[in-house]
């Protein structure tokens, strides 16, 4: 029962339920693959690097995994392919662990830091301001006071969106007509919050890549302004993507990690992919923890990401 002591039951409920369409594609190619073998040969690695792969854990990654199981078997010397599955939830588990995807607690921030702040980018699309929306529920069902900043002031659905999920939790939203400088509307949502000693300020960001130094530069502008406010802000940076992506996700990544310097993933979509994979490739990659996963529309549907879970929900066989 100690595991259900930090992660609620109906909460792996979820993550089983989100994780299915993935765990069904990987499980129904592995069946396939060691039927009629009794142990873990070449050609088995060889295949399930393909069944890797197209679940879109990604090229790199699956050969880091492969060489890992490739390394138990030459100790072993004989490893059945009833193992394979422990295998995988082992060595994946630990990989993600290398790649600084330690898991966290809670829905919490860290102590001394009054603003917490958290820039949010991604493109549109990604399920970015539903994310918001959602981590303001968690930290408010915490007891932190939260802002939210409507800093995409380009796009009107974006700032809509926003109050509408700033009304359903219950938390005020700093906005500016269409069209003003994402810069001020970040300044304004910090002095607001700094002026009522709140806990958390959410900043949401435009999320367009079609200029890459357009995007650095106004990212760059949002974090020198607010840090007039509150000094060395943000405190986190947190990239939203789409799991449903695949690959698309990890293009994403690349465009945002060259032009801000991201401190934290939150990957949605899951529930309705088999791509979940792309978890696993995108944390290896980029070498940046994942805090949240969304599985679901709901309010209560972005989970805090630990590994061993995860990697449980989507490797077993019960």
């Amino acid at each position: 029962m100690a595991l259900f002591n930090i992660f609620s039951r109906g909460k792996k409920e979820t993550l089983d339920k989100g994780l299915e369409k993935t765990k069904d594609n990987i499980f129904s190619k592995l069946t396939r693959v060691v039927a009629g073998k009794s142990q873990v040969d070449e050609q088995v690695l060889d295949e399930l690097e393909e069944i890797l792969i197209s679940s879109d854990v990604g090229v790199d990654t699956t050969i880091k995994i492969i060489d890992r199981i490739e390394q138990r078997v030459a100790h072993d010397k004989y490893l059945t392919t009833d193992e394979l599955t422990k295998i995988l939830r082992e060595e994946i588990a630990d990989l993600l662990m290398d790649n600084n995807s330690a898991d966290i607690d809670d829905f919490s921030i860290p102590e001394g830091r009054k603003p917490y702040v958290i820039m949010v980018v991604g493109v549109n699309g990604v399920g970015k301001t539903t994310t918001i929306g959602k981590l303001a529920h968690q930290f408010k069902s915490k007891g932190l006071s939260v802002y939210l900043g409507a800093a995409d002031t380009f796009r009107a659905a974006a700032v809509e969106q926003l109050m509408i999920w700033g009304e359903r939790v219950g938390v005020p939203v700093i906005r500016q007509k269409m069209g003003s400088d994402p810069a001020s509307v970040a300044f304004d949502t910090i002095s607001s919050a700094k002026s009522k000693n709140a806990d958390v300020v959410i900043i949401d960001t435009a999320g367009r890549l079609h200029n890459k130094v357009n995007l650095m530069n106004e990212l760059t502008k949002i974090k020198n302004v607010m840090s007039k406010v509150v000094p060395n802000t943000p405190d986190e940076v947190m990239l939203i993507l789409d799991g449903s992506t695949g690959q698309n996700a990890f293009e994403q990544a690349k465009q945002f990690t060259a032009a801000t310097e991201v401190t934290s993933l939150a990957i949605t979509k899951l529930d309705g992919t088999a791509k979940g994979g792309v978890v696993i490739g995108i944390s290896d990659q980029f070498k940046i923890p994942v805090k949240y996963i969304g599985l679901g529309e709901g309010i209560e549907d972005l989970q805090v990401f630990r590994r061993k879970e995860f990697v449980d929900s989507l490797f077993s066989d019960k």
